[in-house]
């Protein structure tokens, strides 16, 4: 198998794929904005730095059915044609997996410039864990007055 650039793979990938959803602005200024829904895309944005099919070391964070959180990077894989991902359970308490996030992403220098995106993902899915497990309250909505 040969290898490709990761900016080669961008530019063929950047306008269409099948991750690609194009929403229309409110206005003529705002324009068309671009969003992707891959595995390893933590913002969800379509571009080169965020891209989980175009870089080689890619980073994602996602939900489980039983309520914790999954830590994904990328790794070389032993046969050349498929790419190896590595799951991490990440299911401790918040301050030990902000540790193992940043661990895992910056101090070994995998992808220290997506740290805080990671940080936000996964703050968002450890919110919604617990509204799932219902460890916290939903908080109700206000219906003016009768």
């Amino acid at each position: 198998m040969v290898a490709i650039p990761d900016q080669l793979v961008w530019e063929v990938v950047k306008n269409n794929n099948s991750f690609l959803r194009k929403v229309n602005g409110r206005s003529k200024r705002s324009g068309t904005m671009s969003f992707s829904v891959e595995k390893g895309n933590l913002r969800s944005l379509s571009s080169y730095k965020q891209s989980g099919i175009a870089n080689s070391k890619a980073v994602g964070i996602a939900a489980t059915d039983s309520n914790s959180a999954v830590l994904y990077t990328k790794a070389a894989s032993k046969a050349g044609s498929k790419v190896g991902t590595i799951e991490t359970p990440i299911n401790k308490s918040f301050a030990r997996v902000v540790s193992s996030i940043e661990k895992n992403i910056a101090d070994n220098y995998y992808r220290p410039d997506l740290k805080s995106d990671a940080l936000a993902k996964f703050s968002k899915v450890y919110q919604a864990n617990r509204y799932a497990k219902g460890v916290k309250k939903a908080v109700p909505v206000k219906k003016g007055r009768n």
